[in-house]
Protein backbone atom coordinates (compact mmCIF):
# COMPACT_ATOMS: atom_id res chain seq x y z
CA UNK A 1 0.00 0.00 0.00
CA UNK A 2 1.17 3.53 -0.76
CA UNK A 3 0.47 6.53 1.45
CA UNK A 4 1.36 9.90 0.30
CA UNK A 5 2.73 12.68 2.99
CA UNK A 6 2.02 15.84 2.23
CA UNK A 7 3.32 19.15 5.09
CA UNK A 8 1.54 22.18 5.99
CA UNK A 9 2.26 24.99 8.12
CA UNK A 10 -1.07 24.45 9.79
CA UNK A 11 -4.17 22.32 9.39
CA UNK A 12 -7.95 23.67 8.69
CA UNK A 13 -10.12 21.85 10.43
CA UNK A 14 -13.23 23.46 8.38
CA UNK A 15 -11.90 23.54 5.36
CA UNK A 16 -10.31 19.57 6.08
CA UNK A 17 -7.35 21.20 4.03
CA UNK A 18 -3.78 22.23 4.80
CA UNK A 19 -2.99 25.81 5.19
CA UNK A 20 0.44 26.92 3.59
CA UNK A 21 1.62 23.86 2.43
CA UNK A 22 5.39 23.42 2.44
CA UNK A 23 8.12 20.85 1.54
CA UNK A 24 9.66 17.87 2.94
CA UNK A 25 12.56 20.21 3.61
CA UNK A 26 11.15 22.96 4.88
CA UNK A 27 8.75 20.87 7.46
CA UNK A 28 12.06 18.78 8.69
CA UNK A 29 13.52 22.52 9.57
CA UNK A 30 9.74 22.98 11.37
CA UNK A 31 11.00 20.03 13.50
CA UNK A 32 14.18 21.04 14.47
CA UNK A 33 13.22 24.13 15.31
CA UNK A 34 10.31 23.32 17.07
CA UNK A 35 8.00 25.36 15.35
CA UNK A 36 4.85 23.62 14.35
CA UNK A 37 4.02 21.83 11.17
CA UNK A 38 1.02 19.39 10.20
CA UNK A 39 1.60 16.26 8.15
CA UNK A 40 -1.28 14.87 6.11
CA UNK A 41 -1.61 11.09 5.16
CA UNK A 42 -3.96 10.49 2.29
CA UNK A 43 -4.26 7.32 0.02
CA UNK A 44 -3.77 8.59 -3.92
CA UNK A 45 -6.76 9.93 -5.09
CA UNK A 46 -8.35 10.08 -1.79
CA UNK A 47 -10.56 13.30 -0.97
CA UNK A 48 -10.16 12.61 2.94
CA UNK A 49 -7.33 12.16 4.75
CA UNK A 50 -6.33 9.02 6.54
CA UNK A 51 -4.78 10.83 8.91
CA UNK A 52 -3.23 14.65 10.27
CA UNK A 53 -0.60 14.71 12.46
CA UNK A 54 -0.07 18.42 14.41
CA UNK A 55 4.32 18.58 15.74
CA UNK A 56 4.49 21.10 17.92
CA UNK A 57 7.94 20.43 19.89
CA UNK A 58 7.85 24.59 21.49
CA UNK A 59 4.50 23.29 23.03
CA UNK A 60 5.63 19.53 24.42
CA UNK A 61 2.47 18.45 22.24
CA UNK A 62 1.86 16.15 19.04
CA UNK A 63 -1.68 16.02 17.88
CA UNK A 64 -3.35 13.15 15.93
CA UNK A 65 -6.65 13.26 13.86
CA UNK A 66 -7.79 10.38 12.59
CA UNK A 67 -10.51 10.55 9.56
CA UNK A 68 -13.07 8.06 8.15
CA UNK A 69 -14.05 7.77 4.49
CA UNK A 70 -17.12 10.44 4.73
CA UNK A 71 -14.22 13.18 6.23
CA UNK A 72 -15.20 12.42 9.84
CA UNK A 73 -13.13 12.58 12.36
CA UNK A 74 -13.46 9.29 14.87
CA UNK A 75 -10.17 9.11 16.83
CA UNK A 76 -8.07 11.97 18.53
CA UNK A 77 -5.10 11.56 20.21
CA UNK A 78 -3.13 13.49 22.59
CA UNK A 79 0.53 13.16 23.27
CA UNK A 80 3.13 14.80 25.43
CA UNK A 81 6.43 15.35 25.36
CA UNK A 82 7.82 15.51 28.85
CA UNK A 83 11.34 15.02 31.03
CA UNK A 84 11.87 12.31 28.96
CA UNK A 85 13.11 13.69 25.36
CA UNK A 86 12.69 9.90 23.38
CA UNK A 87 9.34 9.07 24.59
CA UNK A 88 5.53 10.28 24.75
CA UNK A 89 2.89 9.82 27.12
CA UNK A 90 -0.40 9.28 25.40
CA UNK A 91 -2.05 11.64 27.09
CA UNK A 92 -5.60 12.23 26.34
CA UNK A 93 -7.51 10.25 23.17
CA UNK A 94 -10.86 10.03 22.24
CA UNK A 95 -12.74 8.07 19.71
CA UNK A 96 -15.72 8.32 18.51
CA UNK A 97 -18.39 5.31 16.61
CA UNK A 98 -20.18 7.05 14.08
CA UNK A 99 -24.15 4.43 13.64
CA UNK A 100 -24.30 5.19 10.12
CA UNK A 101 -22.69 7.34 7.36
CA UNK A 102 -25.27 9.69 7.56
CA UNK A 103 -24.64 10.64 11.52
CA UNK A 104 -22.60 14.02 11.83
CA UNK A 105 -19.61 14.64 12.82
CA UNK A 106 -19.29 14.42 16.48
CA UNK A 107 -22.93 14.32 16.95
CA UNK A 108 -24.06 13.74 20.38
CA UNK A 109 -25.52 10.53 19.90
CA UNK A 110 -22.90 9.08 18.90
CA UNK A 111 -20.95 6.71 21.65
CA UNK A 112 -17.54 7.24 22.29
CA UNK A 113 -15.05 6.34 24.68
CA UNK A 114 -12.38 8.99 26.27
CA UNK A 115 -8.88 8.22 27.89
CA UNK A 116 -7.48 10.40 30.17
CA UNK A 117 -3.81 9.53 31.32
CA UNK A 118 -1.18 10.90 33.42
CA UNK A 119 2.46 9.80 33.97
CA UNK A 120 2.22 8.59 37.40
CA UNK A 121 0.25 5.91 36.30
CA UNK A 122 -2.87 7.20 37.27
CA UNK A 123 -5.81 7.60 34.35
CA UNK A 124 -9.49 7.59 33.54
CA UNK A 125 -11.39 5.51 30.78
CA UNK A 126 -14.95 7.30 30.21
CA UNK A 127 -17.58 5.31 27.80
CA UNK A 128 -20.39 6.62 26.35
CA UNK A 129 -22.97 4.69 25.96
CA UNK A 130 -26.09 5.81 23.72
CA UNK A 131 -29.84 4.32 22.85
CA UNK A 132 -31.62 1.79 25.67
CA UNK A 133 -29.49 2.44 29.36
CA UNK A 134 -27.00 5.13 27.69
CA UNK A 135 -25.27 6.93 30.46
CA UNK A 136 -21.56 6.99 30.99
CA UNK A 137 -19.24 3.99 32.24
CA UNK A 138 -16.11 5.06 34.23
CA UNK A 139 -13.12 2.47 34.97
CA UNK A 140 -9.88 2.76 36.29
CA UNK A 141 -7.98 2.03 32.49
CA UNK A 142 -5.46 -0.74 33.21
CA UNK A 143 -2.36 -0.56 30.76
CA UNK A 144 0.96 -1.32 30.30
CA UNK A 145 3.91 0.92 30.41
CA UNK A 146 4.20 0.49 26.53
CA UNK A 147 0.43 1.78 25.74
CA UNK A 148 0.67 4.28 27.96
CA UNK A 149 4.06 5.72 26.03
CA UNK A 150 5.46 5.56 23.00
CA UNK A 151 8.60 6.00 21.49
CA UNK A 152 9.93 9.52 19.92
CA UNK A 153 10.28 8.77 16.37
CA UNK A 154 12.47 10.65 13.91
CA UNK A 155 10.87 13.21 11.55
CA UNK A 156 9.15 11.24 8.77
CA UNK A 157 8.95 7.75 10.59
CA UNK A 158 5.74 8.14 12.38
CA UNK A 159 3.70 5.16 12.29
CA UNK A 160 0.49 5.20 10.74
CA UNK A 161 -2.27 4.44 13.11
CA UNK A 162 -4.93 4.85 10.74
CA UNK A 163 -3.54 1.43 9.42
CA UNK A 164 -5.16 -0.14 12.47
CA UNK A 165 -8.54 2.44 12.59
CA UNK A 166 -9.05 0.85 8.66
CA UNK A 167 -8.02 -2.43 9.24
CA UNK A 168 -4.86 -2.03 6.19
CA UNK A 169 -1.57 -3.38 5.99
CA UNK A 170 1.40 -1.01 7.18
CA UNK A 171 2.24 0.79 4.06
CA UNK A 172 5.45 -0.53 1.92
CA UNK A 173 5.52 3.23 0.88
CA UNK A 174 5.18 6.77 1.71
CA UNK A 175 5.60 8.98 -1.40
CA UNK A 176 5.98 12.81 -0.78
CA UNK A 177 3.04 14.68 -2.28
CA UNK A 178 3.19 17.11 -4.23
CA UNK A 179 2.92 21.03 -3.36
CA UNK A 180 0.79 22.95 -5.29
CA UNK A 181 1.07 26.31 -3.55
CA UNK A 182 4.60 27.94 -3.69
CA UNK A 183 3.72 29.77 0.25
CA UNK A 184 6.03 31.46 2.37
CA UNK A 185 5.30 29.21 6.04
CA UNK A 186 5.70 31.73 8.44
CA UNK A 187 4.26 34.80 7.17
CA UNK A 188 0.81 36.08 8.13
CA UNK A 189 -1.47 34.93 10.82
CA UNK A 190 -2.90 31.37 11.21
CA UNK A 191 -6.36 31.42 10.29
CA UNK A 192 -8.82 30.72 13.81
CA UNK A 193 -10.53 27.46 11.99
CA UNK A 194 -6.55 26.19 12.01
CA UNK A 195 -5.89 23.77 14.68
CA UNK A 196 -3.05 24.63 17.20
CA UNK A 197 -2.03 22.90 20.60
CA UNK A 198 -4.24 22.84 23.68
CA UNK A 199 -4.70 26.05 25.65
CA UNK A 200 -5.46 25.98 29.00
CA UNK A 201 -8.65 28.25 29.59
CA UNK A 202 -8.44 31.95 29.36
CA UNK A 203 -9.05 34.71 31.70
CA UNK A 204 -11.57 36.68 30.36
CA UNK A 205 -11.91 40.28 31.28
CA UNK A 206 -11.08 40.32 34.05
CA UNK A 207 -10.03 44.12 34.36
CA UNK A 208 -13.55 45.07 33.11
CA UNK A 209 -15.75 43.44 35.78
CA UNK A 210 -14.31 46.25 38.53
CA UNK A 211 -15.28 49.01 35.79
CA UNK A 212 -18.64 50.62 36.32
CA UNK A 213 -20.88 50.80 33.01
CA UNK A 214 -19.26 48.04 31.22
CA UNK A 215 -21.43 45.21 30.02
CA UNK A 216 -21.24 41.52 30.22
CA UNK A 217 -23.20 38.67 30.13
CA UNK A 218 -22.89 35.20 31.58
CA UNK A 219 -24.40 33.01 28.66
CA UNK A 220 -27.59 32.89 31.12
CA UNK A 221 -28.52 36.20 31.83
CA UNK A 222 -28.37 38.48 28.08
CA UNK A 223 -26.80 41.45 29.28
CA UNK A 224 -25.91 42.81 32.97
CA UNK A 225 -23.99 45.92 33.66
CA UNK A 226 -20.85 46.28 35.97
CA UNK A 227 -21.52 48.92 38.87
CA UNK A 228 -18.92 50.08 41.06
CA UNK A 229 -16.93 47.51 42.97
CA UNK A 230 -17.97 47.15 46.44
CA UNK A 231 -14.72 48.11 49.23
CA UNK A 232 -14.90 45.00 51.90
CA UNK A 233 -12.05 45.46 54.07
CA UNK A 234 -8.59 44.83 54.34
CA UNK A 235 -6.12 41.85 54.56
CA UNK A 236 -2.91 41.71 56.44
CA UNK A 237 -0.47 39.49 54.70
CA UNK A 238 2.96 40.36 57.10
CA UNK A 239 4.86 37.15 55.38
CA UNK A 240 4.80 38.52 51.79
CA UNK A 241 3.26 35.04 50.42
CA UNK A 242 -0.53 35.50 49.75
CA UNK A 243 -2.15 32.08 49.93
CA UNK A 244 -5.91 31.44 47.94
CA UNK A 245 -7.17 27.75 49.17
CA UNK A 246 -10.48 26.00 49.64
CA UNK A 247 -10.46 26.34 53.75
CA UNK A 248 -12.88 23.38 53.61
CA UNK A 249 -10.79 21.00 51.80
CA UNK A 250 -7.56 18.19 53.19
CA UNK A 251 -5.34 21.14 54.16
CA UNK A 252 -2.31 18.39 55.31
CA UNK A 253 0.17 20.01 52.67
CA UNK A 254 -0.94 23.38 53.41
CA UNK A 255 -2.47 25.67 50.89
CA UNK A 256 -3.71 25.05 47.62
CA UNK A 257 -2.46 28.33 45.76
CA UNK A 258 0.25 31.05 46.96
CA UNK A 259 1.57 33.90 45.23
CA UNK A 260 4.47 36.07 45.80
CA UNK A 261 3.74 39.84 47.48
CA UNK A 262 5.04 42.42 49.04
CA UNK A 263 4.13 42.23 52.66
CA UNK A 264 1.77 44.78 53.54
CA UNK A 265 -2.26 44.79 54.24
CA UNK A 266 -3.97 45.04 51.08
CA UNK A 267 -7.84 46.26 50.60
CA UNK A 268 -10.35 43.34 49.65
CA UNK A 269 -13.38 44.14 47.31
CA UNK A 270 -15.87 42.63 44.98
CA UNK A 271 -17.69 43.14 41.93
CA UNK A 272 -21.02 43.61 41.18
CA UNK A 273 -23.68 43.05 38.42
CA UNK A 274 -26.88 45.08 38.06
CA UNK A 275 -29.58 42.41 36.39
CA UNK A 276 -32.74 43.50 35.01
CA UNK A 277 -35.77 40.15 34.39
CA UNK A 278 -39.23 39.49 34.49
CA UNK A 279 -40.04 38.20 37.42
CA UNK A 280 -43.24 35.48 36.68
CA UNK A 281 -44.48 35.18 40.33
CA UNK A 282 -44.28 38.68 40.74
CA UNK A 283 -45.62 39.72 37.12
CA UNK A 284 -43.07 42.44 36.93
CA UNK A 285 -39.51 44.32 36.16
CA UNK A 286 -37.08 43.11 38.95
CA UNK A 287 -33.89 44.81 38.84
CA UNK A 288 -30.98 42.96 41.34
CA UNK A 289 -27.22 42.60 41.94
CA UNK A 290 -25.02 39.60 42.39
CA UNK A 291 -21.27 39.19 42.55
CA UNK A 292 -18.61 38.03 40.35
CA UNK A 293 -15.49 38.02 41.52
CA UNK A 294 -13.43 38.75 44.33
CA UNK A 295 -10.53 41.02 44.70
CA UNK A 296 -7.10 41.47 46.66
CA UNK A 297 -6.04 44.66 45.19
CA UNK A 298 -1.98 44.82 45.66
CA UNK A 299 -1.66 48.15 43.97
CA UNK A 300 -3.42 50.68 41.99
CA UNK A 301 -1.35 50.05 38.63
CA UNK A 302 -3.93 48.32 36.06
CA UNK A 303 -3.14 44.88 35.22
CA UNK A 304 -1.76 44.82 31.93
CA UNK A 305 -1.78 40.48 31.69
CA UNK A 306 -3.87 38.13 33.92
CA UNK A 307 -2.33 34.84 34.42
CA UNK A 308 -3.59 31.93 35.69
CA UNK A 309 -1.61 30.40 39.17
CA UNK A 310 -0.44 27.44 39.47
CA UNK A 311 -0.63 24.76 42.42
CA UNK A 312 2.93 22.95 43.50
CA UNK A 313 1.74 19.59 41.11
CA UNK A 314 0.49 21.49 38.40
CA UNK A 315 2.23 21.02 35.24
CA UNK A 316 0.92 23.34 32.15
CA UNK A 317 2.88 20.83 29.80
CA UNK A 318 -0.02 17.86 30.92
CA UNK A 319 -2.73 20.83 30.06
CA UNK A 320 -5.56 19.85 28.00
CA UNK A 321 -7.86 22.16 25.46
CA UNK A 322 -9.64 24.60 28.30
CA UNK A 323 -8.40 22.85 31.12
CA UNK A 324 -8.31 24.67 34.71
CA UNK A 325 -5.79 24.63 37.88
CA UNK A 326 -6.87 26.38 40.89
CA UNK A 327 -8.27 25.55 44.11
CA UNK A 328 -10.64 22.93 45.05
CA UNK A 329 -13.93 22.93 47.63
CA UNK A 330 -16.66 20.88 48.42
CA UNK A 331 -18.51 23.18 50.73
CA UNK A 332 -18.70 26.42 48.02
CA UNK A 333 -16.23 28.42 49.83
CA UNK A 334 -12.70 30.11 49.38
CA UNK A 335 -10.51 31.98 51.26
CA UNK A 336 -7.52 34.29 50.83
CA UNK A 337 -4.80 34.35 54.09
CA UNK A 338 -1.08 34.80 55.10
CA UNK A 339 0.43 31.94 53.94
CA UNK A 340 2.97 32.30 56.50
CA UNK A 341 0.16 31.91 59.28
CA UNK A 342 -1.57 29.03 57.40
CA UNK A 343 -1.84 26.64 60.25
CA UNK A 344 -2.94 28.93 62.95
CA UNK A 345 -5.55 30.45 60.71
CA UNK A 346 -6.96 27.45 59.47
CA UNK A 347 -7.36 25.68 62.53
CA UNK A 348 -9.08 28.93 64.26
CA UNK A 349 -11.46 28.88 60.39
CA UNK A 350 -12.31 25.13 61.95
CA UNK A 351 -12.90 26.14 66.08
CA UNK A 352 -15.04 28.60 64.89
CA UNK A 353 -17.30 27.60 61.75
CA UNK A 354 -16.81 24.06 62.19
CA UNK A 355 -16.71 23.09 66.09
CA UNK A 356 -18.73 26.15 66.41
CA UNK A 357 -16.95 27.46 69.92
CA UNK A 358 -18.57 30.28 71.46
CA UNK A 359 -16.66 34.07 71.87
CA UNK A 360 -13.73 32.15 70.36
CA UNK A 361 -10.91 35.06 70.01
CA UNK A 362 -9.17 35.33 66.40
CA UNK A 363 -12.47 34.53 64.83
CA UNK A 364 -15.68 36.49 63.42
CA UNK A 365 -18.70 36.01 61.14
CA UNK A 366 -18.82 38.44 59.01
CA UNK A 367 -22.92 39.71 58.57
CA UNK A 368 -22.63 42.61 56.00
CA UNK A 369 -24.35 41.25 52.73
CA UNK A 370 -21.12 40.46 50.86
CA UNK A 371 -19.58 37.05 49.61
CA UNK A 372 -16.95 37.05 52.34
CA UNK A 373 -18.30 34.97 55.18
CA UNK A 374 -15.65 34.67 57.99
CA UNK A 375 -12.39 36.25 59.34
CA UNK A 376 -9.45 34.79 61.63
CA UNK A 377 -6.60 36.52 62.73
CA UNK A 378 -3.51 35.10 64.34
CA UNK A 379 -2.25 37.58 67.23
CA UNK A 380 1.43 36.33 67.19
CA UNK A 381 1.99 36.88 63.07
CA UNK A 382 -0.49 39.29 62.60
CA UNK A 383 -2.15 37.59 59.51
CA UNK A 384 -5.30 37.40 58.71
CA UNK A 385 -7.77 35.07 56.51
CA UNK A 386 -10.38 35.93 54.91
CA UNK A 387 -12.90 33.60 53.36
CA UNK A 388 -15.51 34.22 50.66
CA UNK A 389 -18.87 32.14 49.22
CA UNK A 390 -18.32 30.61 45.56
CA UNK A 391 -21.13 29.72 43.58
CA UNK A 392 -21.28 26.08 44.16
CA UNK A 393 -18.49 23.29 44.54
CA UNK A 394 -15.90 22.15 42.37
CA UNK A 395 -12.58 23.98 41.18
CA UNK A 396 -12.05 27.61 40.92
CA UNK A 397 -8.81 29.38 38.79
CA UNK A 398 -6.47 31.69 40.55
CA UNK A 399 -5.87 34.78 38.11
CA UNK A 400 -3.15 36.66 39.08
CA UNK A 401 -2.83 39.96 37.50
CA UNK A 402 0.74 41.48 36.63
CA UNK A 403 1.71 45.11 35.57
CA UNK A 404 3.14 45.58 32.38
CA UNK A 405 7.04 45.56 34.43
CA UNK A 406 5.91 42.22 36.09
CA UNK A 407 4.88 42.93 39.31
CA UNK A 408 1.87 41.68 40.91
CA UNK A 409 -1.02 44.12 40.93
CA UNK A 410 -4.20 41.81 42.26
CA UNK A 411 -5.29 38.65 42.70
CA UNK A 412 -8.91 37.53 41.54
CA UNK A 413 -11.19 34.75 41.82
CA UNK A 414 -14.01 34.59 39.18
CA UNK A 415 -17.00 33.38 41.80
CA UNK A 416 -19.60 32.76 39.03
CA UNK A 417 -17.79 31.45 35.72
CA UNK A 418 -16.07 33.84 32.78
CA UNK A 419 -18.35 36.00 31.70
CA UNK A 420 -18.00 37.63 28.11
CA UNK A 421 -17.93 41.42 27.00
CA UNK A 422 -20.93 42.95 24.98
CA UNK A 423 -20.10 46.16 22.87
CA UNK A 424 -20.52 49.28 24.59
CA UNK A 425 -24.01 51.31 23.87
CA UNK A 426 -22.81 53.44 20.73
CA UNK A 427 -22.18 49.55 19.25
CA UNK A 428 -18.42 49.82 19.49
CA UNK A 429 -16.49 46.73 21.09
CA UNK A 430 -15.28 47.35 24.52
CA UNK A 431 -11.44 47.00 25.01
CA UNK A 432 -10.88 43.46 26.47
CA UNK A 433 -8.32 43.12 29.24
CA UNK A 434 -5.80 40.83 28.22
Amino acid sequence: MVVEVGYAQAWDLEACAPWRPMSVEEARKRDAAGLPYVAVYREPGGKAPLEVRLVSWRDHYVGLWVYDAEGRRTYSLDMRLLDDPSRLLRRYSVGWYYTGPETAEFDEACPRITVDLFPDGRGQRTEERQGQGGGSHITSPRLRDDERWMDRPAFGEWPLLSAQAYGLIEPSAFEAAEVAEAAEPGRGDVPATCWRPPRPVQPGPVNELFRPGVRVTDGYHPEMTVVEPCRVGTLRVPSGLLAISGPDTDHGDGPRITVPVPPGEYVLDEARVRISYHCEWRETEVTTTQPTAVRLLISGTPAATWEMALGPDDDPRLFIEQQIAGFDTDGATGCFADAGAWDPLIALFERGLIQNEPDLNGYEDIDDGSMFIQRTWDEASGGELMSFATTGDGTYPVWVGRSAAGEVTGVVVLVAGIPELLPEQDGSPTDAAV
